[in-house]
């Protein structure tokens, strides 16, 4: 009995840290019953739970669960830091978005962490029943996310939007991963490539059309053209802290899977789906970058520029190897630290009943607020990928893996669009050094965002300022190469 005990427990070791975020998620609740307005403390208790959470991710030894179902290799632990990095932030910014949106609900900060869950299982998924769970788990907690604000049409039609756009592609999704089983007889990732790579399957067109289909979900969830139209309204309607948050953790979490199931699960057909998802990127950084030269509203232009940054982030993946996988993680990293802090000064300069999103807000904001234009010309500098910022080390491994993988033009085209990307950037930038300022923005640094504007500098500077073998040696040991 004793024995069995133990075993039993071990089975559950390698999901231990999702069991004890869904923990937390259900105190925080409980205590939200109890606290009546004062509510101050959740956030930090959100904070508190993902950094001990993160500690036990870092901790975890390379491992497989429930018959290969759950892995917890060094792939899925990067991944699941981005995410939990994500929810900090967002629970930080949160602290201060609260007091100009009113956002007080307990429920806020239990459904991120519930989301994370989420991303956790999809990390770590080696098996497409787990994805499916966890990309679920995921989606439902984002789609109550954005229409949280119960006061703001716009973010109930974000989430009308988000939630009907989301079941078709999961509904896309679920197809072909059941055409997937019925051909190959299983749902074990590494079993499909195994089974996939040898015999008649290998030529066998329908297979080639489940996987088609699977791309075509993945590529909604990350936001790749022309899968993209969902996300310029559903990130302008939502709440400010939430667009940040999907920006970068449900990225993460796709891109995950997008890595997992192509470069895992499918390697030998990379011939196939790596041109297809050469196009897709080069079409995805075009309408991204092309599409944002001409917003006002500064909320919408990232959005567009999140399309953008996901067509670079793809040029890892299609380059099916490790060092290529390892660029994109690299990227993804990068990329929601610069975006983050640029989120964070958003909700720094919002009001009650303004939120201050017009690109016609920010003139004359270095004469008024000089640390704020400071901390956003950096994380505009880092979007754009100027040196010596991380955005242009994670572009320049990009390139690398692209070229090493023979995806020339698709790298041509990249350098041109991150061209293109400078304008709307730096016009962000024009704005707050080269206008006079047209009203007075009260702004108060909370200990919230504070924190977070602290992270985002140290990521992108930090990064920036390091070697960038260091960065790409990173990553690559943290894929076990």
């Amino acid at each position: 009995m004793i024995n069995s005990a133990i075993v039993s427990w071990t089975a559950f070791e390698p999901i231990l840290p999702e069991m004890l975020l869904v923990c937390i998620g259900l105190v925080v609740i409980v205590l939200d019953l109890f606290a009546g307005k004062h509510r101050e403390f959740l956030p930090w208790l959100t904070v508190l739970g993902c950094i001990t959470v993160m500690g036990m991710v870092a901790g975890q030894q390379n491992a497989s669960a429930f018959g290969g179902m759950i892995l917890t290799d060094s792939y899925a632990v990067f991944f699941k830091v981005i995410c939990l990095l994500g929810v900090i932030m967002t629970a930080l910014m949160s602290e201060h978005f609260r007091r100009t949106e009113g956002l007080l609900q307990g429920e806020y900060y239990s459904l991120m962490i519930f989301s994370a869950v989420g991303m956790l299982l999809m990390a770590s998924a080696g098996d497409l029943m787990v994805l499916y769970l966890g990309l679920e788990l995921m989606a439902l907690s984002v789609y109550c996310l954005v229409g949280m604000h119960k006061g703001d049409e716009r973010g109930g039609e974000a989430a009308m939007k988000y939630l009907l756009m989301g079941g078709f592609a999961s509904a896309i999704l679920l197809y072909g991963m059941s055409l997937v089983y019925g051909l190959t007889g299983t749902t074990n990732i590494a079993k499909i490539a195994e089974l996939s790579g040898s015999g008649q399957l290998l030529h066998n067109p329908a297979l080639l059309g489940a996987l088609a289909l699977m791309i075509v979900a993945f590529c909604f969830k990350v936001a790749i053209a022309p899968f993209h139209f969902w996300t310029p309204d559903v990130y302008e309607g939502a709440p400010t802290a939430i667009t940040a948050f999907m920006s970068v953790g449900p990225k993460a979490a796709g891109f995950a899977i997008f890595g997992r199931v192509l470069i895992s699960g499918f390697p030998q057909f990379h011939d196939q789906w790596g041109p297809l998802l050469a196009a897709l990127a080069l079409l995805t950084m075009g309408i991204g970058n092309i599409t944002a030269l001409c917003q006002q509203n500064i909320k919408r232009m990232l959005a567009y520029s999140a399309v953008a940054h996901a067509g670079y982030s793809l040029l890892g993946v299609i380059s099916g190897t490790a060092d290529g996988l390892s660029a994109t993680m690299a990227y993804l990293l990068i990329y929601g630290f610069m975006n983050m802090g640029a989120f964070a000064i958003l909700i720094l300069l919002a009001s009650p009943g303004n939120r201050h999103e017009s690109l016609d807000d920010y003139k004359g904001l270095a004469k008024t607020h000089p640390l704020a234009a400071l901390l956003m010309l950096i994380f505009m500098f880092s979007l754009t990928g100027i040196p010596p910022t991380a955005g242009f080390v994670g572009k320049f491994y990009l390139m690398k893996a692209a070229l090493g993988a023979g995806y020339t033009m698709t790298v041509i085209g990249l350098v041109l669009f991150s061209s293109i990307s400078a304008y709307f950037y730096l016009r962000v930038v024009r704005y707050m050094y080269m206008s006079d300022p047209q009203e007075e923005i009260e702004i108060n640094y909370t200990a919230g965002i504070s924190t977070v504007l602290g992270l985002a500098l140290l990521g992108v500077v930090g990064l920036g300022l390091l070697p960038g073998s260091v960065i790409g040696q990173a990553a690559s040991a943290l894929l076990g190469q």
